[in-house]
């Protein structure tokens, strides 16, 4: 019987915590402090991979023999991201321009063992198709469920479900921001017992 790694999700998000807390593992949350800046010409997949990397790495700094978990989700509507609206306006806008279109979600995760410094990687894409959306609607959805800390302007584990046609994906969690199916997988290659 292997012990028990200490594990860290290097994120204060309450919908990652939530997400990690079905695996029924202890862990601990660690504020990565990761500045999300853009990089000229950096593609949507290649930018959420190199913050989810870089915040396990940062939370896992100081921390002796832990597994690190990072994970970072970029949205992306016809190339161009969408970031966290912070504004009821900005939501309104964003999600005006996703009614009647695909939302790309990729979303990714890092496991960083701080005693071997070996990082393992996953990438996830979901697509997200948007239903035609009147703007009386947009407005009550926003009101009711202030996504305005959502990249999308939505949270697909509430009301926001309604707002779509179909969703393409492998992972469920993924869309919420953290894949579990992958985050098991990579959990069990790194030495831990899941389940």
């Amino acid at each position: 019987m292997s012990h028990q790694r200490r594990l860290v999700l290097g994120s204060t998000s309450r919908y990652r915590a939530e997400l990690l807390g079905r695996l029924d593992l202890a862990f601990e949350q660690r504020a990565p402090g990761t500045p999300e800046t853009e990089q000229p010409g950096e593609m949507p997949a290649a930018r959420a991979m190199r913050l989810a990397i870089a915040k396990a790495t940062d939370a896992g700094n100081g921390v002796a023999d832990a597994l690190v978990i990072g994970s970072d989700q970029v949205a992306e509507l016809d190339g161009r991201l969408l970031e966290k609206p912070d504004t009821a306006e900005r939501a309104h806008a964003q999600l005006s321009a996703c009614s009647s279109h695909i939302v790309s979600f990729h979303t990714a995760l890092c496991v960083f063992d701080t005693a071997s410094k070996q990082s393992r990687t996953h990438l996830d894409l979901t697509r997200v198709h948007f239903r035609q959306l009147q703007p009386e609607a947009i407005s009550r959805y926003i009101e009711r469920e202030q996504p305005l800390d959502c990249a999308g302007s939505f949270k697909c584990e509430g009301l926001g479900i309604s707002l779509f046609e179909r969703i393409e994906n492998n992972d469920p969690t993924a869309l919420i921001g953290l894949p579990l199916i992958a985050l098991a997988r990579l959990l069990r290659e790194a030495g831990l017992e899941v389940p």
